[in-house]
């Protein structure tokens, strides 16, 4: 079995590195950004580090990487206040990927690409045609992380579009039937199967706390 030291870390080449500790936390949700300037200019990017943190009020937090170059998806969403949040699935993995690379931000990924913009209920923001779950977002707040100069955006889901084909009657969203896809590390993608959902789980008989 391999084994990493802290300090084993902190020689190894950045490469190897970055792979290796990007893809140690295991699978990470699979999205694409949707953003336009105020000069109407659209910008699509691939994230994994969306997560959920509250269902009332519904809030979404995404890190974005140090603001010491030109970062168009934070600039977009500070200067207009929306963005989208769209599942990547497995149809458009390559496209989807290819949003990583760094175009000016006068060139919209929408253009090098096979994706498309769609616009709903007159919502700023693009979403990507064809994905599974679409979320109209607005901008709620955003914490530094000193550590590293990393920044984590707070957004609340204004709207939320799901197929009916997706959604059992308790509210969940079945993304296996979505072919919806989640990323380990960098650049490697998967399209998960719904093994089985379990129940609420209690404490046994035996060992619950008793009521006061």
């Amino acid at each position: 079995m391999a084994e990493f030291s802290s300090n084993d870390i902190d020689q190894m080449h950045h490469l190897y590195r970055i792979n290796l500790i990007n893809s140690c936390s295991g699978y990470k949700s699979a999205n694409l950004i949707g953003t336009k300037d105020n000069f109407g200019t659209s910008n699509v990017a691939v994230f994994s580090s969306i997560t959920h943190l509250g269902s009332n009020p519904a809030l979404l937090g995404f890190f974005l990487r140090p603001t010491t170059v030109v970062r168009n998806t934070y600039d977009n969403i500070r200067s207009t206040g929306t963005y989208t949040i769209n599942h990547i699935y497995e149809d458009i993995l390559e496209e989807a990927h290819h949003t990583s690379a760094k175009y000016d931000s006068q060139i919209s990924e929408f253009d090098v690409t096979s994706l498309e913009e769609e616009y709903k209920d007159d919502f700023f923001a693009p979403f990507v045609k064809g994905s599974p779950i679409q979320m109209a977002m607005s901008y709620v707040e955003e914490y530094p992380i000193k550590v590293n100069n990393t920044i984590l955006l707070i957004g609340k889901i204004e709207k939320l579009y799901v197929p009916d084909g997706l959604l059992d009657k308790d509210g969940f969203i079945n993304l296996s039937k979505g072919k919806v896809a989640t990323i380990n590390g960098l650049d490697g993608y998967a399209v998960p199967e719904l093994k089985k959902r379990l129940e609420y789980q209690r404490p046994k008989p035996e060992f619950a706390i008793p009521n006061d």
